[in-house]
């Protein structure tokens, strides 16, 4: 179901509100992200089979909040909840949008703000987990350097792979 002309207003609008607010937090924030981004997109779709959206706790909590919320997710973006995640604090949704046959949707230039953003916010994440089949991967800052002086060490090759999985460095 393609996004009709309100929608496609509306969406825009909170992408516009979504960029201030990134570009806000990216300028702000104390903390800075963990990792850079490497690789690129694969379009395997996995990210939009069960779109998750963390939330704040009051949107778990309150009643009504909660139902503003998913509201918004459901008439907005077409995001329809699937179930909630209680260990990760999250929402996790079906998106009208996603075709499962062609794997692409239907409403690529109106996308929410968290669907152009991923897997970037992962970033911040101590250990962050990358879909299987995603082109994305996680890599150190200063990785080059850390594998110059890993290869300076008697290390086999079994021993650097699982140092370079382990401490992202490829």
């Amino acid at each position: 179901m393609r996004d009709n002309l309100p929608r496609r207003v509306l969406k825009r609008l909170a992408l516009a509100a979504f960029e201030v607010d990134l570009a806000f937090d990216k300028r702000w924030r104390r903390e800075k992200p963990l990792f850079e981004l490497g690789g690129s997109c694969q379009r395997c779709a996995r990210c939009c089979e069960a779109p998750a959206i963390s939330v704040f706790w009051p949107f778990r909590r309150f009643r009504s909040l909660r139902a503003l919320f998913l509201a918004w997710q459901r008439h907005v973006n077409g995001f329809h909840l699937v179930r909630e995640d209680k260990l990760l604090q999250a929402f996790v949704f079906r998106c009208e949008h996603f075709d499962r046959k062609t794997r692409l949707c239907d409403s690529y230039d109106t996308r929410p703000g968290m669907c152009r953003d991923y897997p970037r916010r992962l970033m911040y994440q101590p250990n962050p987990e990358m879909l299987d089949g995603c082109g994305y991967r996680p890599v150190a800052f200063g990785a080059s350097g850390m594998m110059s002086a890993l290869r300076k060490h008697n290390l086999s090759e079994e021993q650097l792979a699982k140092l370079k999985k382990g401490l992202f460095l490829e």
